[in-house]
C-alpha cells in the first residue's frame, strides 16, 4: 500500500448486503462488526461505510471519488454485472472525458452512495 491513503465513510442501511454488492464489483471484505462497521478494499482503494438502518437511499447525499488507472476498462467490467441505468442501484452512463482531465463515470450503490470513478485522460 502506498504511504498516503484515505478511504471514505459511507452510510450503510445493512452492512452484510454492502458487503455482497461491493464484492460484485471486485472488492473484498476485510472486516465487518455486524451493526457497527464493514471495510472493503479493491486494490489499493478502501471503501467503510457504518450502519445507518433508517438512511433512505433517495435522499442520500453521501459519496467519493475513487481514481483508478482506467476507467474505461472498469466500467466495462460494471456494465457485464448487469447493474442497471436508472433507479438504484445504478451505472450512471459510460465514462467521458471532463474539462478536469479526468475520464470518468458514476455509480450510484443500493445506499445511494454516489461513487465517481475516474482515470487521467489519454492524450
Amino acid at each position: 500500500m502506498s504511504p498516503w491513503g484515505v478511504a471514505p465513510i459511507l452510510p450503510s442501511r445493512d452492512l452484510p448486503a454492502t458487503s455482497a454488492f461491493y464484492e460484485r464489483l471486485g472488492f473484498e471484505e476485510h472486516g465487518l462488526w455486524p451493526g457497527e462497521y464493514l471495510i472493503v478494499m479493491r486494490r489499493e482503494a478502501g471503501l467503510h461505510f457504518f450502519h445507518s438502518p433508517s438512511l433512505d437511499p433517495y435522499r442520500s447525499d453521501a459519496g467519493c471519488y475513487l481514481y483508478v488507472d482506467d476507467a474505461d476498462s472498469l466500467h466495462a467490467e460494471f456494465s457485464s454485472l448487469s447493474l442497471p441505468s436508472k433507479g438504484i442501484p445504478r451505472l450512471h452512463g459510460a465514462p467521458v472525458d471532463t474539462d478536469y482531465g479526468l475520464r470518468e463515470f458514476a455509480l450510484v450503490d443500493p445506499d445511494g452512495n454516489l461513487l465517481r470513478i475516474g482515470s487521467p485522460l489519454r492524450r
